[in-house]
């Protein structure tokens, strides 16, 4: 069995720069081996330190962390974490956020290539947005319940869930010199095991309290799935693989007795390099509970065309079939029972969406029996769908449909309560992990109690705001009924009447929950946070919720192509290193420059009637140019606009690394309808044969180049 200190990565790491190496080695470990990264080469060795003594130092720089390596398109780069944040404390184990990073290139660029400071740019902004934690002695990837399982003698990073080991792809170098060496180290190397540091993306808060006097660490972890990771509408639906878009699992923890305190930075001495910290007095307890969100499981999109609404296409559900198998057989398996809460619009746009989901849940339960519950408001308030008594794996999947917007309509939230009422008998069945510290183990290993044996996956159309509303509501229940189980709640109370304090708390860590998730799928906070900060929905909320709407319809359709492409590249998605060679193709703006110019005639026809209409004229000066000038203009912006809007495919920031199919379809068709435009069509058309030999000439060039 390795040893604790070599199963934890290093939490005080130098880097020293050398002219053909970076070296990397850990304090407050002096005789573990350096890692050795060579320059310009990428070649990874283990050496003695006193091998090292030749190695001319030109500085050393402290460094929380290696985030991971990465080769863009001229060069490699190693990340390294510069600055964290500490969260705070979850079971003795200090959790840390990352506030800032750096790349480390292996080589001196001697060309300048704008496609290379693009793919910079992307990683910097995309890792400086991104909301990133680690621990270096706990593992933030698994739930507790996971974690009582799992073989604590690995390594941190052999332990963390696939799914949400948020910089696996960039970990990629190290994992393969840790399992297969290099050329001159042969075999596996363990030496390197310590500088792996698995990171999650998502949502994480530790707050200590008290709830009627009681001390307890209460902790939501949010983490979202590295897999068919994006943005709102360029990412949808599912993967051949079984992905599906805007996967998260939430985890509500409660902790008591958590004698660990303190707020350690990553520097600490070799005495911290377990990173627990003990101490007397009652056993400490750990209860937990998970709950996941998705996508709806079949092959769908939204195409962005400038219009408020997209366009919505939802595939023929035959085609899903395998996928949504190969999800739902995965999501058995972990979780046991799945319950499919579906929020989606029973009417409008958004049924397509909901008959997809139930004709595919249909096919995939043996002999299904279904039922539909109405009332005043809404003819289906409930639809449900249940397998008969089969045992197959999917006959463990339950279809709950609530009807969200009609039964909440004109402000009465408070109506969302009805699904979980609906779902009383499940959620007794579900339970909830219970475990105690056992004080004799020396890997922190947890005594389990109690099991969670079910999961609810819910869902709307982004799995955004109305799922985080339930998702809240499941929580509330299911605190009431740990606190009951405690005895510091007696049956029949609510933590909500009997602790304002806790109560405020609570909605404001599922509130921060709601915006940090939806803006790193939509780039906006999350609507109806109000109701789940305040417990009731308001007018100030409806126009904050209006605000959010528009700043979503600027983001989704001006600013997501770079965010998608960040993902992209980040994530693996998208590798420069295997794809075609260019200069400065990559990111090249392929539109006619006739085409690129419009919002820009737009803006300036603008600008030229608002000095026509606010000019001050001289009393003397005839008003007739004046008013030619401002009609003339006011007619310019007028066709322009209506250009834009009417050929909004063109005008929509597309992701480039990852070209969507339906975009380049919907981009030529209406290119192909531009070219028929009386007015500026032929212009285009003279415009793109001009373009044509020197594309083939920049493309012939892009096959000689050699960096």
């Amino acid at each position: 069995m390795a040893s604790g200190k070599a199963r934890l990565p290093y939490r005080d790491i130098n880097v020293k720069f050398a002219s053909d190496a970076y070296i990397f080695t850990s304090p407050s470990s002096p005789d573990a081996s350096p890692l050795v990264i060579d320059r310009p080469t990428g070649d990874m060795h283990l050496y003695e330190s006193t091998l090292l003594a030749s190695k001319r130092i030109s500085r050393v720089q402290s460094i929380a962390g290696i985030l991971g390596i990465i080769q863009l398109r001229l060069d490699k780069y190693i990340i390294v974490i510069t600055k964290v944040e500490p969260v705070g404390r979850l079971k003795g184990h200090q959790v840390y956020r990352i506030v800032s990073t750096d790349l480390l290139p292996l080589r001196e660029r001697q060309i300048s290539d704008s496609d290379e400071d693009v793919f910079i740019s992307l990683l910097r902004n995309f890792i400086k947005s991104g909301p990133m934690y680690f621990s270096y002695a706990a593992d933030l990837t698994n739930s507790f319940q996971r974690q009582a399982y799992y073989d604590t003698s690995l390594p941190l990073w052999m332990r963390a869930d696939d799914r949400f080991f948020w910089n696996k792809f960039v970990n990629q170098d190290l994992i393969e010199f840790r399992r297969n060496g290099s050329r001159t180290h042969h075999g596996p190397q363990a030496g390197v095991d310590p500088y792996i540091l698995p990171i999650i993306f998502g949502m994480l808060e530790i707050k200590p309290t008290k709830f009627r006097n009681t001390p307890l660490t209460y902790a939501l972890i949010t983490r979202r799935s590295r897999h068919r990771g994006g943005t709102r509408y360029f990412t949808r639906g599912i993967d051949e693989k079984g992905n599906v878009a805007n996967y998260n699992e939430t985890e509500q923890i409660v902790v008591l007795n958590d004698s660990g305190g303190g707020l350690g930075g990553f520097s600490g001495g070799s005495g911290m390099q377990s990173g627990k910290l003990g101490g007397s007095g009652p056993d400490l307890q750990v209860l937990s509970y998970v709950q996941t969100r998705g996508s709806v499981p079949v092959y769908w999109s939204e195409i962005n065309t400038l219009s408020y609404t997209p366009k919505l296409q939802v595939k023929a559900i035959d085609t899903s079939m395998a996928a949504a198998k190969a999800h739902f057989d995965e999501q058995v398996r972990l979780y046991g029972d799945n319950y499919l809460v579906n929020l989606v619009n029973q009417k409008g746009r958004e049924r397509q969406v909901k008959e997809a989901y139930e004709e595919l849940v249909e096919k995939l339960v043996k002999t299904p029996i279904e039922s539909t519950t109405q009332d005043e408001r809404t003819s289906e308030k409930f639809h449900v769908i249940e397998p008969t008594n089969g045992r197959r794996t999917l006959d463990r999947v339950h279809y709950i449909y609530f009807d969200f917007h009609a039964e909440t309509k004109g402000l009465q939230m408070h109506r969302a309560q009805l699904l979980v009422d609906r779902m009383l008998a499940a959620l007794e069945a579900q339970q909830y992990f219970r475990a105690f510290d056992m004080p004799a183990s020396l890997d922190g290993r947890l005594e389990v109690r109690n099991h969670q044996t079910s999961v609810v996956r819910t869902n709307c159309m982004d799995c955004l705001d109305r799922t985080n509303v339930v998702q809240s509501m499941l929580a509330r229940w299911t605190l009431d009924r740990m606190f009951v189980d405690l005895g510091i709640l007696q049956r029949g109370e609510t933590f909500s009447t009997s602790d304002p304090d806790f109560e405020f708390m609570f909605r404001n860590i599922w509130a921060d929950n709601a915006d940090i998730v939806s803006k790193s799928y939509s780039g906006t906070g999350a609507m109806k946070t109000d109701l789940t900060r305040t417990g009731k929905r308001t007018k100030a909320g409806t126009l904050q919720d209006g605000n959010v709407a528009v700043t979503r319809y600027y983001k989704n359709n001006f600013l997501d192509g770079p965010r998608q492409d960040a993902f992209d590249l980040f994530l693996g998605v998208y590798q420069p290193s295997a794809a075609n060679i260019g200069t400065s193709l990559v990111f090249a703006d392929r539109r006619p420059l006739l085409i690129q110019s419009i919002p820009y005639v737009l803006a300036f026809a603008v600008f030229f009637v608002m000095v026509g209409l606010f000019t001050p004229r001289n009393p003397e000066a005839g008003a007739t140019m004046s008013r030619f000038f401002v009609l003339f203009f006011t007619g310019v912006a007028g066709w322009s606009l209506h250009f834009i809007l009417s050929n909004g495919m063109l005008y929509v920031n597309w992701p480039k690394l990852n070209p969507r199919p339906y975009a380049l379809e919907g981009f030529q068709d209406t290119m192909t309808k531009v070219r028929k435009d009386k007015l500026i069509g032929q212009l285009v058309v003279r415009h793109e044969r001009g373009q044509s030999t020197a594309r083939y000439s920049n493309a012939e060039e892009g096959k000689k180049r050699i960096e």
